[in-house]
């Protein structure tokens, strides 16, 4: 396979068989698209914008050995429909945990969780303020969890559960955007604006990142669900 298409397939690997297995009679998620499409789009644009400013000011940049060479607004077509795939991908994954598991409960353990990890990420961006992929990063994400522990919402134990197990994709689809098994990476950070610890080839920043992604369409798939389910 020409290398112009690596990116293109981590997106595309990502997500067909989540979308094959979303007809399975038993799991059906197609039905649940009405409740994803909505905010999957709504998060994709704020993360869109975010990714056209800091390419614009050098936060990190795309190599273009990997991607195919449709641009927008600086931005490869492969990092737009990155925002689909994975989403998607994760959302079907938290579908069908909380379809075949018992994952209802331990709202207390989530919630002291929640509370361990706001403030973790609110002192590492205060004490690294000026390392802009850490601060807005961990802020964002900081402030999402605040806001929906304020409103006491029941998904967080299931959302956890979730991303820890998706956590193995992640570190695979990941892993090779950052350069495992690659000559070069797909995605280049310039480590001035971060922390500059990585996990194999991984920033540090890209689990919360990753968070972030998720939770957000997480969150706006569940509102929706249940105003209109």
């Amino acid at each position: 396979m020409p290398e112009q298409y690596t990116y293109l397939l981590v997106d595309f690997l990502c997500i067909v068989f989540p979308f094959a297995f979303s007809f399975y009679p038993k799991i059906s998620f197609y039905k649940q698209w009405r409740f994803f499409v909505l905010p999957c789009v709504a998060t994709a644009l704020f993360f869109i914008l975010w990714d056209i400013i800091f390419t614009g000011i050098g936060v990190w940049s795309f190599n273009p050995r990997y991607v195919c060479g449709a641009y927008l607004f600086g931005l490869p077509l492969e990092e737009y429909l990155f925002f689909i795939c994975i989403p998607y991908a994760c959302v079907f994954t938290y579908y069908c945990m909380r379809l075949f598991f018992k994952i209802n409960g331990h709202q207390k353990e989530a919630k002291i969780f929640s509370i361990f990890l706001i403030t973790f990420l609110l002192t590492i961006s205060a004490t690294h303020f000026t390392l802009l992929y850490t601060s807005v990063t961990f802020v964002l994400l900081a402030a999402l969890l605040v806001w929906l522990l304020l409103k006491q919402v029941h998904f967080l134990p299931a959302f956890y559960i979730t991303f820890f197990i998706i956590l193995i994709p992640f570190f695979i689809s990941n892993g090779v955007l950052t350069g495992s098994g690659l000559a070069e990476p797909v995605v280049r950070y310039n480590n001035k604006e971060n922390l500059g610890i990585r996990m194999f080839t991984i920033p540090f920043e890209d689990t919360f990142y990753g968070m972030l992604l998720l939770l957000m369409n997480t969150a706006g798939y569940e509102y929706l669900k249940k105003s209109k389910g």
